[in-house]
């Protein structure tokens, strides 16, 4: 494993928080089964998702409260990257056209 300088910037973490690392003080819980259950402290929707086997996951950090879902997060994770893996190959590449002028092109 490679060491970072020490005078580099730790490392974000990008993507969603998930489970212990939600900091808000309520969040907007939606079930294992997508029904809406309502506010909720974090407290007790981390309970509700080690009671299923599954995370607590932040869907919508900028919405007021903050929308969780309780879900694998292993499988939101692989069905994300396969998605964009999708997106980037319906990308139109852009191919330059070339023409080549030589001393001898006849106009």
């Amino acid at each position: 494993m490679a060491r970072r300088p020490h005078n580099a910037p730790p490392p974000k973490d990008t993507g969603p928080r998930v489970n212990e690392k939600i900091r808000a003080p309520e969040i907007r819980l939606i079930g294992a089964d997508g029904e809406n259950v309502g506010v909720a402290p974090p407290s007790r929707a981390l309970e509700m998702a080690e009671q299923a086997g599954l995370d607590l996951v932040e869907i919508s950090p900028n919405a007021n409260p903050p929308v969780c879902k309780i879900m694998d997060f292993g499988k939101f994770k692989y069905e994300q990257q396969k998605r964009e893996s999708e997106a980037r190959k319906k990308q139109k590449i852009i191919e330059v056209k070339e023409v080549k002028f030589r001393p001898n092109t006849d106009t």
